[in-house]
């Protein structure tokens, strides 16, 4: 199953089937999608481990921990209506019809193709390839919101729009009411605060007061939400100070939470924070060339493992670029070797839609990658090195 190819949707569903999935407990539920870090907007893993393992790229983690739980919610409701063509409605209803960016979408005559698309949409801060390239964070982060949105939908379809924009500037308020407390904001606090920045739907909405805020979440998965969100927010080194604690335990109260709630809450972002502080973007302190250059490498790597048979045949009808290819394992190409490469490689990427990428301005600078990555796939007798796996 390839989330990043058509038809995933239909796979996925068809596997998960004849899963039990859907008979786990709603707050059991909740805690594993906390685990996979869907919760904390970056995806380790999947939910639940319902889909066998594979090498997914946080991008395809997201949109299958985001259609698993739309699906987990779904059976809890038990709708009538098709789960696909109910989730498609779900986000006709929830767009700006006059500046939605699923418009240009909802000529789609199928609805698995058209869902594919939604979904690719949304689960981005920004669609285009060089932007996420530089960009921090590539995922968006309130994904959350759409699923409470969703659960509201099944079972009762009025005014669900307003619900979404009321919940999401709610969270607004009270995450920013944290971070604006501190006495010192830390690199954390600045990049967490620009992916919810980034995050939010709807811009430049008048936000509630704090009590306008909390009055507003009252079924128990948004008040779990919530409270994840402001130890997100108050989470700094594993410290909790004096003023984050207090906030903590006002908001337990104002939402009628006991002690176990808030302890778990900040037991389990520290947990998953220590687990997996190199994997998470918005942990680590490096620059953004850095960034871009450990970004299209995974990309890079991926693209070419996924179609290393199709690579191996395009490039054995190019003796040229194959010889060279072959020279890079044990010397440094010159910049005359190299641009007859890239015009070579450039010619098979035409012909593999997946490496499309290559194609879009700035896509050049990718070809160093390639060049590092595809002798790996070379016959072994062009590397001596190669060590095979068992």
């Amino acid at each position: 199953m390839n989330p990043s190819a058509s038809g995933w949707i239909k796979k996925l569903l068809n596997e998960v089937s004849e899963t039990m999935y859907a008979q786990t407990e709603t707050n059991e539920f909740y805690n594993k999608l906390k685990q996979a870090g869907f919760i904390y907007g970056s995806n380790i893993k999947v939910v639940l481990d319902i889909v066998k393992p594979f090498d997914f790229t946080e991008e395809e983690r997201c949109k299958i921990n985001l259609l698993l739980t739309y699906y987990f919610i779904y059976k809890k409701e038990k709708p009538d209506e098709n789960f696909t063509d109910s989730l498609i409605r779900y986000y006709k209803a929830i767009s700006d019809q006059k500046r939605s960016f699923f418009e240009e979408l909802f000529g789609d005559k199928t609805s698995d193709s058209l869902l594919e698309k939604m979904i690719h949409k949304r689960i981005h801060i920004d669609d285009n390839f060089i932007t996420k390239s530089f960009n921090y964070f590539l995922i968006n982060a309130l994904l959350f919101v759409d699923v409470l949105g969703y659960q509201r939908f099944l079972r009762d379809e009025k005014n669900i729009r307003k619900y979404v924009n009321k919940l999401e500037s709610s969270l607004e308020t009270i995450v920013f009411s944290v971070i604006d407390n501190k006495s010192e904001k830390t690199e954390y606090d600045d990049n967490l605060i620009r992916l919810f920045e980034e995050s939010i739907r709807h811009k430049n909405a008048k936000l509630p007061s704090y009590s306008n805020a909390v009055s507003l979440i009252n079924e128990p998965l948004e008040k779990l939400y919530v409270i994840d969100l402001v130890c997100m927010a108050s989470w700094t080194d594993k410290i909790i100070d004096t003023e984050e604690r207090e906030f903590l335990y006002r908001l337990k109260t104002d939402l009628s939470l006991n002690n176990e709630a808030i302890a778990k809450s900040v037991d389990d972002i520290n947990a998953f924070y220590d687990e997996h502080k190199e994997d998470v973007a918005f942990l680590r302190s490096k620059n953004l060339a850095q960034s871009f250059y450990d970004n299209s490498s995974k990309v890079v790597s991926k693209l070419i493992t996924r179609n290393s048979k199709r690579l191996i045949k395009e490039l054995s009808e190019s003796k040229e670029a194959m010889s060279l290819l072959a020279q890079s394992t044990q010397r440094n190409l010159s910049d005359e070797e190299q641009k007859k490469i890239q015009s070579q490689l450039l010619d098979i990427f035409k012909s593999i839609p997946s490496l499309a990428i290559f194609m879009l301005p700035g896509g050049m600078l990718l070809l160093p990658l390639f060049v590092k990555f595809i002798p790996k796939l070379l016959p072994s007798a062009f590397d001596d090195n190669r060590i095979d796996d068992e």
